[in-house]
């Protein structure tokens, strides 16, 4: 095979070359992560890894020289040259990501020999070759056979040697075939012929290291927060972190190539460092079905938790300060980020979502405990009461007062024993929930929907230019928002989110509100007795499905049953969602499937109808100045029963999720940039 010409920028290579020592643009660094194989360093980092360890060995007196960590891969990791080991900078991580300096190459792989050998195999190469000519591979005499050359020069290694049949010809054969050890080896060197005929290995990279090979500058940082059962698992934000960055990676090729910036996504573990009850509640655990009972205990807890007035500051505390370190660390290391003008955005997962929301709006049930305190007042003021009661009232009212004000010259004077609501060091540009229970938690809180459609009505502007509430339409943990805002969105589906691979999608801001079933609408105003068990916005199914069978609130009779029996305390709380009884009583028993069946169903939701049009679109009515709710669609193929069990933690490797998270960034990147533009003009 002959070797295939080498890339270089500043044009082709000379016609003859003479062997010298390899360029620092002609090696190339390696890293492995998870055991697998190696990947190359892009050319920027190599680059600059591999000077760092030349300089390594300039140190005076046989001494090492003192070399600072080289930042690599977009600035998510350093390189320790001296350790020949690469680590994260933003999270913690046990194992350790090798480093490998790469000479000489596998032939059609391109993967690098294992280090020892390779020093080998150049130190030999500039023995027997330096100075010599090199001959081009298309000026070689490539008419005879390998087979048949003799070899000019060879090397004995441990289980293998090297053979050179010309300067340029240099094959790798292995001396112990039929030995297990050497075929595992032969088959992780990659051979790609029988051992008996050798592998080609080629001096040099493929392709030169070159500065211009290096990443855009990012301009979106997005802080991804997990939910709940992070103690059972601890790397998991980060495995999953990885797998929403790097399918954002595959997006931005496909989609967004011609764009000069970059968004980061960086994982949030907040829970680890947390010590909450240290070991009280495990030594309260009873030991039988122990493995399910640490299961709940490492997930569903937290919920517990952080509906503690004992422990849910502590896990306010440890989520904020987590995004403020990491903020700060971010705009340390890439100081032009400010001051260009650099966007944060959040992407948080269940649990997640309630405690991001009670930081950016500083929401403590202490205030709600107030709020109560000041309800019962007026509402006493208002009924007859003896002159005695009067008296006392008056007196306790008064007393209350001093007392607040003698606590808040205290909190003066020394800091505040009540935890003040926690501050972000940075304005949140997008909040994305992904499988959010917030809407539940909202309207527990006593919010209802009111009359504008701002999403001021739940989260003002001035603190979160954005919120998208996505979720997979099996999602159990997963309720919608849009009907918090305005009543009559329980009746209108959410926005369906865009197939990855859909060819000039209509943008979401073009898509108009429809019906949940279009095709059997509610034609005359249901009887009093229907409209007064009309379900609540947020306790209403997801949305009731068009073509897909049956209704999502019938899914619970037939699988998820089981599984809520765990009991009615932490297991009720995961899977409460399937027993809600907002459907009538002839929708659960009949369990008809099919189109039929569910746009019976549908009619059975009492809420009064809206205006409407035979197409099914909404006629002109109050509506949402922008769309909150965006479902997934579902797989043509996958089951429904399988899918609700799965649906929570399958958004991280979603394209399509990647696909939504980076239109809507990109989008507003782009507006700003053209208002820029105009603005000079």
């Amino acid at each position: 095979t002959a070797l295939p010409e080498r890339r270089r920028p500043g044009g082709g290579r000379p016609r003859y070359e003479v062997v010298r020592e390899l360029g620092a643009e002609e090696v190339r660094w390696f890293y492995r992560e998870d055991r697998k194989t190696w990947k190359p360093f892009i050319g920027y980092d190599s680059l600059r890894i591999e000077l760092a360890f030349r300089a390594l060995g300039s140190g005076g007196a046989g001494e090492p020289a003192a070399v600072e960590p080289v930042c690599v891969r977009s600035g998510l990791y350093e390189v320790d040259v001296a350790s020949a080991e690469s680590y994260p900078v933003y999270w913690n991580q046990t194992e350790k990501i090798p480093v490998m300096r790469g000479q000489w190459f596998i032939d059609g792989t391109w993967q690098p020999l294992e280090e020892e050998e390779s020093n080998l195999i150049e130190q030999e190469h500039l023995n027997r070759f330096k100075g010599q000519q090199l001959q081009e591979s298309f000026d070689m005499e490539i008419s005879k056979p390998v087979d048949g050359k003799e070899a000019i020069h060879s090397l004995k290694l441990s289980r293998n040697h090297v053979d050179w049949h010309s300067v340029d010809e240099v094959y790798l054969y292995s001396d112990a075939t039929t030995s297990k050890i050497a075929r595992t080896v032969t088959q992780k060197l990659g051979f790609s012929k029988a051992s008996s005929s050798g592998t080609r290995l080629h001096r040099g990279y493929v392709e030169e290291a070159t500065l211009e090979d290096k990443p855009p500058q990012t301009s979106h940082i997005v802080f991804v927060v997990h939910g709940i059962g992070q103690k059972m698992d601890q790397g998991r934000i980060i495995k999953n972190t990885a797998m929403m960055r790097d399918t954002a990676r595959k997006v931005e090729e496909k989609y967004f190539s011609n764009l000069a910036t970059h968004v980061e996504f960086l994982p949030v573990e907040w829970r680890s460092k947390l010590t909450l009850d240290g070991d009280t509640v495990d030594s309260i655990t009873p030991d039988k079905v122990r493995g399910l009972r640490d299961m709940l205990n490492s997930s569903a807890m937290d919920i517990m938790y952080y509906t503690s007035p004992l422990y849910r500051d502590e896990l306010v505390k440890g989520l904020q300060q987590e995004l403020n370190r990491l903020y700060s660390l971010f705009c340390s290391r890439n100081p032009e980020f400010e001051e260009k003008g650099g966007k944060v955005s959040i992407v948080s997962h269940s649990l997640g979502c309630v405690i991001t929301y009670d930081i950016m709006t500083g929401w403590n049930p202490v205030r709600l405990y107030e709020q109560l305190l000041q309800k019962e007042e007026e509402e006493l003021e208002e009924r007859w009461m003896s002159y005695e009661e009067r008296r006392l009232l008056e007196e306790l009212y008064l007393t209350k007062q001093r007392l607040r004000e003698i606590e808040e010259r205290l909190h003066e004077l020394k800091a505040s024993t009540i935890s003040k609501p926690p501050v972000l060091k940075f304005k949140v540009e997008n909040f994305f929930c992904m499988g959010s229970p917030l809407a539940v938690f909202l309207a527990l809180r006593g919010i209802r929907p009111g009359t504008s459609g701002s999403q001021d009505h739940i989260l003002p502007r001035t603190i979160c230019n954005r919120l998208l509430n996505i979720f997979h339409p099996t999602d159990p943990v997963a309720y919608r928002l849009e009907p918090l805002i305005l009543k009559h969105y329980s009746n209108i589906s959410p926005v369906q989110i865009h197939w990855y691979n859909t060819a000039n999608p209509l943008p979401y801001e073009h898509m108009k509100p429809s019906f949940l079933n279009p095709s059997k609408e509610p034609t005359s105003a249901p009887d009093p007795e229907s409209a007064s068990a009309a379900p609540s916005p947020t306790t209403s199914p997801v949305m009731v499905r068009r073509h897909y069978g049956e209704s999502i609130t019938n899914i619970g009779k037939a699988s998820i049953l089981g599984a809520a029996s765990i009991g009615k305390g932490l297991g009720g709380m995961l899977f409460s969602r399937f027993g809600r009884s907002s459907a009538t009583p002839q929708t659960m028993e009949t369990g008809k499937e099919g189109p039929e069946g569910d746009e019976k169903k549908a009619t059975t939701v009492g809420t009064p109808p809206l205006p409407h049009s035979s197409s099914g679109f909404l006629e002109p009515t109050v509506e949402l100045e922008h769309r909150i709710d965006f479902e997934l669609r579902e797989g043509l193929v996958e089951s429904r029963y399988w899918s609700a069990v799965t649906s929570h933690t399958a958004y991280w490797s979603s394209l399509d999720i990647a696909l939504f998270l980076l239109t809507f960034m990109y989008k507003q990147d782009q507006e700003e940039t053209d208002k820029s533009n105009l603005d000079t003009i």
